[in-house]
């Protein structure tokens, strides 16, 4: 369009250095003939628009948005539209309390009430895209900046509409995934009708106040003593039991051998003992016995 109207200058200078008596007024045809091929230059160059892989564009022709849109590659236009380009790849936009993790440099984190009055702090990421189809809209409704008029404040009011619902401890931990499920589909739906697709959204980190993490700090830690003063009680409970047993046994043999062995019975063993002890080889067995046993000697090598 530049060279278009800097041709059209030129070509009109010519003319009135015809009619003047500038000494640059021989050269009138030339400046004439110049200005021609500039306007011819810039109408080529107009005419053709190259959009990027991952991008496409928009027509505009005084201020009225043309319906269709340009695809990645060369195009051939109306030399006198203007031609706006819309990223239609994944974009990124997080919103951090730590300084320039997120889009916006210092703490961009969200603040919003739970259920019991505490105020608990939300880093978030949103993963979405322009519909290509729904760029002349976004356009023509929006403008190229949607990420600061509807992208941010969406998210950041169906954060806090949402997050009323719960309470402190029920958003750090037990309803985390319900609360996330929540806004991901208040905010698809806010976005779909201007034209955006909520591809994912991350809720990075939830921060509760410090005597509120200070309570649940104390509250994990009393359970988990109260797990092991458990566990240690089991043990003792089964060790108890393993001696009861033990000690149950023992008197359960010594009466059987208080009551039920014959002075027959021990002397048949005594017998089958000192048999077992004469013929092992390699001893010398000394065996002294009362009357009623006999005594070995001997020995063998």
């Amino acid at each position: 369009m530049f060279l278009i109207i800097l041709g059209m200058l030129i070509v009109v200078v010519s003319f009135f250095m015809a009619n003047g008596e500038s000494p640059l007024a021989r050269f009138k045809g030339a400046i004439r003939i110049i200005g021609m091929v500039v306007i011819f230059l810039g109408a080529v160059t107009s005419m053709l628009k190259v959009i990027d892989a991952g991008d496409v564009g928009v027509k505009t022709l005084y201020g009225k948005v043309d319906d269709g849109v340009l695809l990645s590659g060369l195009n051939v236009v109306n030399p006198l539209v203007d031609v706006t380009t819309f990223d239609i790849r994944t974009q990124n936009y997080t919103m951090s309390a730590v300084h320039n993790e997120g889009n916006k440099d210092g703490d961009d984190a969200i603040r919003v009430l739970s259920a019991d009055g505490l105020e608990v702090v939300i880093d978030l990421s949103v993963l979405f895209k322009v519909k290509p189809s729904a760029a002349p809209k976004i356009l023509s409704t929006i403008g190229v900046d949607y990420v600061d008029k509807v992208v941010r404040p969406i998210t950041r009011t169906a954060i806090r509409d949402n997050a009323v619902s719960y309470d402190a401890v029920s958003l750090y931990s037990l309803k985390r995934e319900e609360f996330q499920q929540k806004i991901y589909q208040t905010i698809a739906k806010s976005f779909a009708g201007r034209g955006l697709e909520l591809e994912q959204l991350l809720v990075r980190n939830v921060t509760l106040p410090a005597s509120v993490k200070a309570a649940i700090e104390s509250k994990i830690n009393a359970e988990q003593e109260a797990q092991k003063m458990t566990f240690v009680l089991q043990k003792e409970k089964q060790e108890a039991e393993r001696k009861r047993v033990e000690a149950q046994g023992i008197a359960d043999y010594q009466k059987i051998l208080s009551t039920g062995l014959s002075d027959k019975q021990l002397q048949y063993e005594a017998i089958k003992a000192q048999k077992e002890i004469a013929l092992s080889p390699n001893t010398k067995i000394i065996l002294m016995g009362n009357n009623k046993n006999p005594v070995i000697l001997g020995g063998m090598n």
